[in-house]
């Protein structure tokens, strides 16, 4: 492919799940460097003063009210931005939606839901956005970006379903990354799989525990993920991890995986449950849009607001053979003490 991507400022950028979490930071952030925005969510009222809050700052923005388990909702996002913009060239697939319980406690057909958003609908977006990029009657290069996670390569006790969902998703990208070079189309096809991310995201989620849902450390804050969007928007690349702490995460589980699954099943399984009880089931992402626009979550711990080791990554500065070496000897310290030193300690939150 003709690997130059244009200028964030020259860009138009779709953004599925832009109504909260890192959508919306991701929106935001596009705006403030000059992209021209299609903002897509569930929730009309929040998409609304987003574009509102982005013209105000002098900002160019429109919104699309979209269920991306409809593919016709998907098919009328990149109608308006054919209608207002001419079209686009960059698709970031940011829409999705969490579980927390044990796998027998979670009713299969909440799973299923579940995959029709994480799964379908980046599909759908991923499919009308090469559609798209590969007809342009100009010869300019476009971009893909799906939004996975850390599980996408490592699976977390107690989000079985959300881990299975992010499974399919870097396989999917990268077939469609394979299929989509072989061609030589015009478009970069990246996966992002970010770590635990200080977003609303246990609170949106459907919560099948006891306790109130969190997030596993070390946690990042959601500009690490917007940063790391908006880098592959203009420079082609096709993966990244967002915080060193996922990738020694991934590391530990490659080289040692007893000793990770001992960690999920100990450390894992505690650090993701609060001591309080579980918010109302009412508002679950999984059933309702989020209403209000919110890009940070509830978490307590440290928040990481930027990330070196996907900083060098991204500007290549550090090879993935040299990051692996740096990142397994800090990973198994932080494994033995986790595991064995603080196994009886209550979970700090």
């Amino acid at each position: 492919m003709n690997d130059t991507l244009a200028p964030l400022e020259e860009q138009v950028i779709v953004i599925t799940g832009a109504s909260s979490g890192i959508g919306l930071t991701t929106a935001r952030m596009a705006a403030d460097r000059g992209a021209r925005v299609v903002a897509a969510a569930r929730s009309e009222d929040a998409l609304q003063e987003l574009v509102a809050e982005i013209e105000a700052e002098g900002g160019d923005a429109t919104s699309v009210v979209a269920d991306v388990r409809d593919r016709d909702d998907v098919r009328e996002i990149a109608r308006v931005a054919e209608e207002e913009y001419g079209g686009f060239d960059t698709w970031v697939n940011g829409a999705a939606v969490s579980i927390y319980g044990r796998l027998e406690d979670v009713p299969v057909e909440e799973m299923r839901d579940q995959f029709d958003t994480n799964v379908w609908g980046l599909l759908y977006g991923s499919l009308e956005a090469a559609d798209h990029l590969q007809n342009r009657e100009d010869d300019r290069a476009g971009a893909i970006i799906n939004i996975g996670s850390i599980v996408s390569e490592r699976s977390i006790i107690l989000q079985g379903s959300y881990s299975a969902s992010k499974h399919a998703v870097k396989g999917f990208t990268e077939s469609l990354w394979m299929e989509l070079e072989r061609d030589d189309a015009p478009v970069s096809v990246t996966l992002v799989e970010p770590s635990a991310i200080d977003t609303p995201f246990p609170e949106h989620a459907k919560n099948h525990m006891d306790d109130a849902a969190t997030l596993p450390a070390p946690v990042y804050a959601p500009e690490t993920v917007a940063r790391s969007i908006l880098h592959a928007a203009e420079h082609p690349q096709h993966e990244v991890t967002v915080g060193a702490g996922g990738k020694q995460m991934t590391v530990l589980g490659e080289l040692a995986p007893r000793l990770m699954d001992k960690l999920m099943e100990t450390v894992f399984y505690r650090q993701q449950r609060k001591d309080e009880p579980p918010r109302s089931d009412a508002e679950n992402g999984l059933e309702v849009p989020a209403g209000d626009l919110e890009e940070r979550g509830g978490y307590n711990g440290h928040v990481a607001e930027s990330s070196l080791y996907t900083s060098l990554r991204q500007r290549r500065e550090l090879p993935r053979s040299a990051a692996v070496g740096l990142g397994l000897a800090a990973t198994a310290a932080y494994a033995g003490y986790k595991l064995f030193g603080s196994s009886d300690e209550p979970t700090r939150e």
